[in-house]
């Protein structure tokens, strides 16, 4: 919504590290054998589409329609194990960089104002309480038909969390300099608000 009311172009970083997890996963790929992951995240063909109903952007995996699959927990949890290889990391660095035109971009993603794009001039860590998170993720998921529970749900997101803290290569904290914006209790509306404040104040 933010990159909507700028008109700036869009990277959801997320999104390539669950594609490049769903394609290990859909290769029999063991997620802990980092050779074969990083060379299944240096071939896998991941691209990006607008949806006819001008909902979710549409995330193509080596020609298959991923976009339900990869938003799942199960390929949360596959993305943050990828995410912690160096290797990977490096294979979808350009893939990133190659999103920044004008007239801006949004970026979303665990690192991409401390590691991907450092010298951004806005920075903001979006975040919220585990519970509240899971609370959406649930919303999320069962409307596109998935069983899951709101219990399950935030236990894998506080385990992902911990593993992203901790590890070695770009941990998941807060950009130097970066507007901490709490979204737990807020309206999606006051949280654009908020971050289109800080690029364009009045």
């Amino acid at each position: 919504m933010v990159a909507e009311r700028l008109g700036w172009h869009m990277l959801d970083s997320g999104a390539l590290y669950r594609a490049v997890g769903y394609a290990a996963s859909m290769a029999d790929i063991d997620l802990t054998d980092a050779e074969a992951v990083t060379r299944c995240a240096q071939a896998a063909k991941i691209r990006f589409q607008p949806s006819e109903d001008g909902r979710d952007t549409r995330v193509i995996v080596n020609g298959h329609d991923a976009t339900d699959e990869i938003r799942t927990e199960t390929c949360g949890a596959a993305a943050s194990a990828v995410a912690a290889i160096p290797a990977v990391r490096e294979a979808l660095r350009d893939k990133q960089l190659a999103f920044r035109k004008r007239p801006g971009l949004v970026a979303d993603g665990r690192d991409m104002g401390t590691v991907i794009f450092p010298d951004a001039p806005f920075k903001v860590f979006l975040t919220a309480s585990a519970a509240e998170r899971a609370k959406r993720r649930y919303k999320q998921l069962k409307e596109k038909g998935l069983s899951v529970t709101i219990s399950g749900l935030q236990r894998e997101i506080e385990a992902r969390d911990e593993r992203d803290a901790s590890r070695p290569v770009a941990p998941l904290r807060p950009a130097e300099g970066a507007l901490l914006v709490d979204s737990t209790g807020m309206p999606i509306d006051a949280v654009v608000a908020k971050v289109i404040a800080l690029v364009q104040p009045d």
